[in-house]
């Protein structure tokens, strides 16, 4: 795995269509899988900090618990408000082990990928 990059999971860990809060480094972090993929975004909505992880999975936006914003879980977009940014998405790798793996902070809250590698 390349270096920056912590395992926060295992591929058993989290089921399908499910999220869950992990740790990488300092940051806590929301991660999602979507159709066998797996996405991480900043944990805490930008508009007044709720915990992602906490809300619900639609396809592939995240609902947040306390005021309804979502997010696409695959680029940080924001579709639906009150926040009026986007979330800072994380790389996600996979090994052939099943690790699931989170890089660094992606620069701003538009930009998110998914490698799954």
């Amino acid at each position: 795995m390349p270096v920056n990059f912590t395992r926060v999971a295992s591929v058993d860990d989290l089921a399908e269509g499910r999220m869950k809060s992990v740790k990488a480094g300092f940051e806590q972090v929301c991660l999602a899988r979507v159709e066998g993929r797996f996405y991480a975004l900043e944990e805490f909505c930008s508009h007044a900090g709720g915990a992602l992880s906490s809300g619900a999975l639609d396809g592939y936006e995240v609902v947040c618990p306390l005021h309804g914003a979502r997010f696409d879980v695959r680029t940080g977009k924001q579709s639906v408000g009150p926040s009026m940014t986007g979330q800072p998405t994380y790389p996600v790798r996979v090994d052939d082990d099943g690790g699931v793996f989170i890089g660094p902070m992606r620069g701003g809250a538009t930009l998110g990928a998914s490698f799954n590698e």
